[in-house]
């Protein structure tokens, strides 16, 4: 009997919660739901640095409710939901009170990710038709989406989470240090336009497919590798930024495009010499 208590006992101390499956470096907490439409199951699933008790939805007025609890005064969520969930731009209101989102749309989920403040019991609905937006709020919307550049989908899909300290490192690169100069800035206006033109197809098939999610993440690596140079430099001047910029520029060219040449014409040249 005794043996079977502290059996009982581990077992509490060692099984996470429900959908509370802690992630890489405890960065948040992943939290995953089925949901009923039309005779099939899809699930709503995302990353929070709170606990997600429960959610429940809506088929008449198409809303999505969370029950969650904080002991945090900042809150992020980042939240996959399909489309055939909730077709349309879906709003967030926290309780009751609409809340500014970033939101990124692929061809089967929409991606979000929302900040609030406060700790405690909180409901966060999230609406298709209830309410509608305002100008107020889009204008908001752009501001922010314009302020922060949007976010990293591909890396998000890849590492798993908004929270991955891969995310906020390019996240704070890109904040603190890239869009703190003119020059900066107009190069992130214009990639931004490009990036967004396909990001959402690939961050969808990143979550479909594993196998490409793993190599979409072992290519970023390099990616990744060359711009920690720029967190040994001091860039005081648009000289500096456009100097430091096109150096990382070629130095990822070289590595993404000539180097796989240059291997391939070798090998090539040594299986031609063999025969």
């Amino acid at each position: 009997m005794k043996v079977i208590f502290i059996l009982f006992l581990a077992l509490l101390i060692t099984l996470p919660p429900a959908f509370g499956i802690p992630l890489a470096e405890k960065t948040g907490l992943k939290f995953s739901f089925p949901v009923n439409v039309d005779d099939s199951v899809f699930f709503i699933e995302g990353t929070a640095n709170f606990d997600v008790k429960s959610l429940n939805f809506d088929k008449i007025t198409k809303e999505v409710n969370l029950k969650i609890e904080s002991s945090l005064e900042d809150n992020l969520m980042e939240i996959v939901i399909p489309k055939k969930v909730i077709s349309t731009q879906p709003i967030f209101l926290v309780d009751g009170v609409q809340v500014i989102h970033k939101l990124e749309e692929g061809y089967t989920n929409s991606f979000t990710v929302i900040e609030f403040n406060g700790t405690g019991t909180h409901d966060i609905t999230i609406s298709e038709s209830a309410y509608q937006y305002t100008q107020n709020v889009d204008d908001a919307n752009d501001e922010t989406s314009e302020s922060n550049g949007g976010g990293c989908l591909i890396a998000t899909a890849a590492f798993g989470s908004e929270l991955a300290s891969q995310v906020q490192f390019l996240r704070e690169l890109r904040d603190n240090t890239v869009l703190q100069t003119q020059s900066g800035t107009t190069f992130m206006t214009t990639f931004n336009q490009f990036y967004y033109s396909f990001s959402p197809a690939v961050a969808d098939y990143e979550r479909e497919n594993p196998v490409f999610k793993e190599a979409v993440k072992l290519s970023l690596t390099p990616l990744l590798a060359s711009l920690t140079l720029f967190n040994h430099v001091d860039i005081d001047t648009e000289q500096e930024m456009i100097g430091y910029g096109i150096g990382v520029i070629l130095l990822n060219i070289g590595m993404y495009f000539v180097a796989p040449v240059v291997l391939i014409m070798s090998v090539k040249k040594r299986l031609f010499l063999r025969k």
